[in-house]
């Protein structure tokens, strides 16, 4: 079965807009749960622009609820990630003046550094993921750096779709990188810009075994309501 790993960081900017406590992230991480998900994604950002400290920190202690943070390599993100113990990690590269993530890692630029990262998170029985873009390359440097699992970038595929251009080699690219990644026993998960048509065209992809859906989910559920849109993104995934 794939699972539906529900990013929401984007209740936290609604919160934050206001400077108050409301819509609170941490009633947002069991309600989405409750209806539905299988896990909740956040991103604890270096200038903390939606998910704060105490947000991640209360999240990751409710019971019975998993969890995947993403964090950047960032020695002082890192550290506060390793207090928190979340029940995944995902590390994603991180751009101050970026609007959202427009990558993937640069493997072979930090390969020293995100091994060390993954060492200490696996030392604590933490699954980790690498956030990286669909190229074949990239897959057997994440081998070597000895990660649980990689995350796919999707966005360019995404844009393709929305743009109603062709994106046939786009998505020959998400084939190849999962069929690799699987082959070296990677588990294999799909995130960025997905919405309805990215999902039903990426779920026919069989390694690919999570998909990570924020912006999108949260936006259509101002209009229809956070439990129909994920049982509708789940009857996707079960197609």
């Amino acid at each position: 079965m794939k699972r539906l790993g529900v990013n929401i960081d984007h209740v936290a900017t609604l919160r934050n807009a206001r400077g108050e406590l409301h819509p609170d992230p941490v009633y947002a991480a069991k309600y989405v749960s409750k209806a539905g998900a299988d896990s909740i994604t956040i991103h604890l950002r270096e200038d903390r622009r939606h998910i704060k400290d105490l947000d991640a920190q209360k999240i990751c202690s409710i019971k019975k609820l998993l969890v995947n943070l993403e964090i950047s390599t960032n020695s002082e993100i890192v550290k506060k990630a390793l207090k928190i113990k979340p029940d995944f990690i995902c590390i994603v590269p991180e751009n101050r003046k970026e609007i959202t993530t427009e990558g993937g890692l640069d493997l072979k630029k930090n390969k020293i550094n995100i091994k060390k990262i993954i060492s200490k998170f696996k030392s604590k029985n933490i699954r980790t993921s690498l956030f990286i873009n669909p190229v074949l390359s990239d897959i057997e440097i994440s081998k070597e750096l000895k990660t649980d699992c990689v995350e796919i970038h999707t966005g360019r595929l995404a844009n393709l779709v929305k743009a109603k251009k062709n994106h046939s080699y786009e998505l020959k690219r998400i084939i190849q990188s999962s069929k690799l990644a699987r082959k070296l026993g990677i588990e294999v998960h799909a995130g960025h810009g997905l919405d309805y048509k990215t999902t039903k065209l990426l779920v026919k992809i069989k390694e690919i075994k999570e998909f990570n859906i924020g912006h999108y989910l949260i936006g259509e559920s101002i209009f229809y309501g956070l439990p129909k849109v994920i049982k509708n993104f789940k009857k996707i995934l079960k197609s």
